[in-house]
């Protein structure tokens, strides 16, 4: 299979399962809940599914707990809406991306500060 058809098919994949997450789940448990990414398996029967959860780390295990109870549900929802031969099984992954990224920029700006810091104090010194 293309290439580019696995990717239109996850942009598609990702887009419905954040479609009915938003609108057809009706789950308390399950909020502020992002989809970041969709990755089908070649062959059409396997697909993860990652997510962005804000909260703290009881309130991701709560959701992705919730995910998975109502992964069956949205399996057949997403069955019905993409024309594919195959309903791919969804796993649900947490996204770490972000994550990581907000603490790189956080490691990056004390370095930048402290950097700022030390040319200040060099030059009080030469002056």
């Amino acid at each position: 299979m293309s290439s580019r058809r696995l990717e239109r098919l996850s942009e598609a994949l990702k887009q419905e399962v954040s479609k009915i997450i938003l609108y057809k789940l009706k789950n308390i448990k399950i909020s502020f809940i992002t989809v970041t990414k969709a990755e089908i398996s070649p062959d059409l029967k396997k697909a993860k599914v990652y997510i962005s959860v804000l909260g703290d780390d009881a309130t991701q295990k709560k959701t992705l707990l919730s995910l998975e109870h109502a992964k069956g549900f949205i399996q057949s929802e997403v069955g019905a809406q993409l024309q594919t031969r195959y309903t791919p099984t969804l796993t649900f992954c947490l996204d770490e991306s972000l994550k990581k990224s907000m603490h790189i920029s956080k490691l990056i700006d004390e370095a930048v500060s402290s950097d700022n810091l030390t040319n200040k104090d060099e030059k009080q010194r030469n002056e």
